[in-house]
């Protein structure tokens, strides 16, 4: 089996309710890492309702995950 891949995914709710989401994947640990510190610096002063990160591994161990709720969220 070939080495997992590191997977980023970043989820934003809008007002609406509605969610989007984009997903990155990493050859290595630390160009994922660069990317969820960035998604969650980007969610600290983001307008959404709610912003998220997740860092997962694609064979499926979690890693991390953080959100920033700016307003109300349910």
């Amino acid at each position: 089996m070939s080495k997992p891949k590191h997977i980023v995914i970043e989820l934003q709710t809008n007002a609406d309710g509605t969610v989007g989401n984009l997903v990155y994947a990493f050859d290595t640990e630390n160009d994922a890492w660069a990317k969820f510190h960035a998604i969650m610096s980007a969610a600290a002063t983001s307008a959404l309702p709610c912003h998220a990160a997740v860092y997962m591994r694609s064979d499926g161990t979690f890693v991390q995950s953080g959100r920033f709720e700016h307003g109300e969220v349910e």
